[in-house]
């Protein structure tokens, strides 16, 4: 695999939630690529201190057509949400929140949480399954070690190891923590396109380095990816991959759907409906939805 297989994502800053927003570094989606599988939103955090930041505060907001994975480096993150689900979001253990016809929730670092650091994640459901019912699933998946490298695999297949955890689409997440200068080479689906999350150190992939907060993508084809760290410390990063989405969508705020005609009832539905349920225990109001563009939303898909 040469270097110019490999696309570089490079992220932006944007302010997460409302008036106490925490900055967060967006890699999905972008311009150029709207999406790696159904993977279509990736938000990398941190370490953040808490006493500088304010940690996360994120009040009652709602969802459709998607479902949001929560993994943490460091901290401890509140999760509740509108199916009466109160839990904690921990290192090295995933969260997977299912909103499809409609759910609510809201995330708050525990006062015991000295710093923060993560990444919050998306996934498109697919036309199929885009109105399923709300569902919340857990999972601690157990350290795997191979030459070179640990890895955590919290979604999918690799290296042996398979997450228990249910999606409508096929798909890989895994925390990988590679060793000072070590190369290692694993086995993936080659159905599969690839996006590699650099967290700490560089990290060479093929023949394009990565930097921290660069997203490196992969196209289908490929039956392994040799990563390289050429840092002298432990490099961590996050491997998503999944079979080519190939609906278009909208996303817009915290929907995903497929017209205009459905992003502005959804709209509608959280200012006054009860479509999305309640978020019982959270102290304050829910967040209030931005003002909609005049012009119609148009869908997206990645370039062919």
């Amino acid at each position: 695999m040469g270097a110019t297989e490999v696309e570089v994502l490079t992220a932006r800053d944007v302010p997460l939630g409302g008036p106490r927003a925490m900055t967060v570094r967006r890699t999905l989606p972008q311009r150029t690529r709207t999406l790696i599988g159904a993977w279509c939103f990736a938000d990398h955090y941190g370490p953040d201190l808490v006493a500088d930041s304010g940690g996360m505060d994120v009040a009652p907001h709602p969802h459709t057509g998607l479902q949001t994975v929560s993994w943490l480096f460091t901290g401890e993150i509140e999760h509740r949400d509108s199916l009466g689900t109160h839990a904690y979001v921990r290192p090295g253990e995933i969260n997977l929140m299912t909103g499809g016809h409609g759910i609510s929730h809201s995330e708050v670092s525990t006062p015991g949480t000295t710093v923060l650091h993560g990444v919050q994640l998306w996934l498109a459901l697919p036309e199929a399954q885009r109105h399923a019912p709300r569902d919340f699933q857990h999972h601690a998946p157990q350290p795997r070690r191979v030459e070179g490298a640990e890895l955590r695999v919290f979604l999918g297949t690799l290296a042996g190891e398979t997450s228990p955890v249910r999606t409508f689409t096929p798909l890989l997440g895994a925390e990988l923590l590679v060793d000072a200068g070590a190369t290692v080479t694993l086995d993936v689906d080659p159905a599969f396109e690839h996006g590699l999350l650099v967290d700490e150190g560089a990290v060479r992939l093929a023949g394009t380095v990565l930097k921290p907060a660069e997203l490196g993508y992969v196209p289908t084809g490929r039956t392994t990816l040799t990563l390289t760290n050429e840092s002298d410390h432990r490099a961590r990063a996050v491997l998503l991959g999944g079979t080519p989405f190939e609906e278009e969508i909208i996303m817009w705020w915290n929907f995903i759907a497929r017209t205009d005609e459905e992003i502005r009832r959804a709209r509608e539905d959280w200012a006054t409906g009860d479509r999305f349920g309640e978020v019982v225990g959270y102290d304050g109001a829910p967040l209030p939805a931005p003002e909609l563009p005049t012009t119609p939303l148009k869908p997206r898909r990645n370039p062919r």
